[in-house]
């Protein structure tokens, strides 16, 4: 028998503030006709704000039909209430993953947010100031966190969902200056040693929208103004074979 090919659909930094409202309510409507699975990739919100989440979630019950899962992206967390935003995703049916895996037809999916730090020969070390290490260990506790969740999964195809970026090459496009804060190497390791299938990432508005792990893992920036930019559409969707 031929293994059935499943359609995940991906977005990132949708950014619903108070009154967004209807805003992808089309676009989740085409989503549920085309695709098995929605990802959602971080940055659902603007400033991480319950109402925000709500206005999210009313086009969510209104026009998804297919299973959720997200990872929160860093515009989640600017309020210091991502328990609350992951509450009221979780009431729609949304499983935000942060450490967490989960299987769903077949495939397993393991989700953190991810965190800044630079690439390869690049990447900040700690060493100096307190906060620069404070900032490192943050790097490190995602990067461990992921791959406790990649561990947990039995699944022949594994997914990797991020908001950060574990490689340098789908960054390119947006400000080098800016490429520490918009992932790190450290994610790109569990990725490669657990062989995952594909890897999800939101954050690069200005990227480019593939590129691949040191190992050929393909990588996916599925970041909603990247995306509408090369396709008119503010998602993608992937096939997979498991």
């Amino acid at each position: 028998m031929a293994e059935r090919t499943h359609r995940i659909a991906a977005t990132a930094d949708i950014h619903y503030g108070k009154h967004s409202r209807g805003a992808l309510h089309d676009a989740f409507v085409e989503v549920s006709r085309s695709a098995d699975l929605l990802l959602f990739c971080g940055d659902l919100t603007d400033y991480g704000l319950p109402d925000e989440a709500e206005e999210l979630v009313a086009d969510i019950r209104a026009a998804v039909k297919i299973p959720m899962l997200a990872v929160l992206g860093n515009h989640d967390f600017e309020s210091g209430q991502s328990d609350l935003v992951c509450k009221i995703l979780d009431g729609a049916g949304v499983s935000v993953l942060d450490g967490e895996a989960i299987e769903i037809e077949g495939i397993g999916f393991a989700g953190v947010p991810g965190f800044g730090g630079g690439f390869g020969r690049r990447m900040l070390n700690a060493w100096g100031e307190p906060l620069i290490k404070q900032f490192v260990q943050e790097s490190i506790d995602h990067a461990v966190r992921l791959e406790q969740a990649l561990a947990k999964l039995q699944t022949d195809c594994k997914i990797a969902v991020l908001h950060y970026s574990p490689i340098r090459a789908t960054l390119e496009g947006e400000d080098p200056e800016i490429f520490a804060f918009l992932g790190s190497s450290r994610l790109e390791e569990p990725l490669n040693r657990f062989r995952v299938s594909a890897v999800f990432h939101g954050h690069a508005h200005n990227g480019i929208l593939d590129g691949a792990t040191a190992t050929g893992i393909p990588v996916y920036n599925v970041s909603a103004p990247a995306v509408q930019k090369k396709t008119g559409k503010p998602y993608r969707i992937i096939e997979l074979n498991p």
